[in-house]
């Protein structure tokens, strides 16, 4: 990705990841929890959600992270289940902003307009929302990979039998080693095994969304 290309696509990633947190946010409160509303957290305010390292690091590796929601279980009636929904609203705010931006292309595509002959402003917009649509997508399918601190680690977290609570937590404790770890092996060899993993996800989707 050049430095044009990462400009188009600042407005895409600062939308994706404040969107996704704000959504964890706002199904908490919803479930009784008001913590990261008392933070300041319920808000579409992308500096609110920013986390300054993970934002330079976007930059440096296209990889990066937002600040994570803060929650308390004990404000919730079935933490269990409710943490679930809650990990769960992230990734699925991020398919629905994937699905909008597909649609918006397919209308792009249809008016005549998203092909290189087109006026300059309709071809930043169709890349613009070309960028929106690959970045929910993965930012959603990545973050359904259950490993911590990921949100799929959680939903599995609800829906695995208590006896599996001690290697959960085993899990827990070296997942964001492990995580690490594979996002630099990717880095330094050329070789994303996230990508290999969360692509065919996301090349289904996009052509389901957006036909292309």
């Amino acid at each position: 990705m050049n430095l044009y290309q990462l400009l188009l696509a600042v407005p895409a990633i600062l939308i994706a990841l404040t969107f996704h947190e704000f959504a964890h946010a706002y199904v908490a409160f919803r479930l009784g929890d008001p913590t990261a509303k008392n933070m300041g957290r319920l808000t579409l305010n992308p500096l609110a959600h920013l986390d300054p390292m993970g934002t330079i690091m976007i930059f440096l590796i296209h990889f990066g992270w937002a600040k994570p929601v803060p929650v308390d279980p004990r404000y919730l009636g079935n933490p269990r289940r409710d943490m679930m929904w809650i990990s769960a609203a992230g990734p699925l705010m991020n398919m629905g902003l994937a699905l909008v931006s597909g649609i918006l292309i397919r209308i792009i595509i249809a008016s005549g307009l998203g092909n290189t002959h087109a006026g300059g402003s309709a071809q930043i917009l169709f890349q613009m929302l070309y960028f929106s649509l690959y970045i929910n997508l993965a930012l959603a399918f990545f973050n359904l990979l259950p490993i911590p601190p990921l949100d799929g680690s959680k939903i599995m977290a609800g829906l695995l039998p208590h006896r599996y609570a001690n290697t959960l937590y085993l899990i827990e404790t070296r997942g964001p080693m492990i995580l690490f770890g594979i996002i630099m092996f990717g880095w330094v060899t050329g070789f994303h095994v996230l990508g290999v993993v969360i692509g065919p996800f996301i090349n289904f989707f996009s052509g389901l969304f957006a036909g292309i």
